[in-house]
């Protein structure tokens, strides 16, 4: 009987901070659990200044918006999806007023070529000091509407 699901963790992207696999491939279908900014193996999150107690003092929602796309990439090519395969995909911000506009300028240039559907929503906060996180859902076959 053939493998209904099965879990993907990237040697590239961040290690996960609690018991989920970065993606699980059902079907053709893979499902992403929430991409942050972090960097694999580091402590500090680009972008991301944090005070003794790891309050969020400042940061560069453009610079955490560049590294949550490289990371959500790594998940895919790790997976064996590409970029083009994002059919939709769920954005937490922490901070909608400040933030959406920058966000959603590098939305657009990541995502000229591909569009998948989109939901963008405000979250008071993240599991880590992180000002955006992303749920991606992707198909493994191309699949072309006429």
């Amino acid at each position: 009987m053939a493998k209904q699901s099965e879990h993907h963790n990237s040697s590239k992207a961040p290690e996960p901070v609690g018991l989920y696999p970065h993606a699980r491939r059902v079907g053709n279908l893979l499902f992403l659990s929430g991409v942050g900014p972090r960097e694999r193996g580091q402590q500090a999150i680009p972008g991301v200044e944090v005070d003794a107690e790891g309050n969020i003092v400042r940061y560069d929602i453009a610079a955490q918006c560049h590294a949550v796309f490289r990371n959500v990439r790594y998940i895919l090519e790790d997976a064996g999806a590409r970029w083009e395969n994002l059919v939709d995909i769920t954005v937490f911000l922490t901070n909608m007023q400040d933030d959406f506009a920058v966000y959603n300028q590098l939305y657009a240039e990541y995502f000229k070529d591909n569009q998948p559907c989109r939901t963008t929503v405000e979250v008071n906060k993240l599991p880590t000091p992180i000002a955006i996180e992303l749920k991606c859902i992707a198909t493994f076959d191309a699949v072309r509407l006429v």
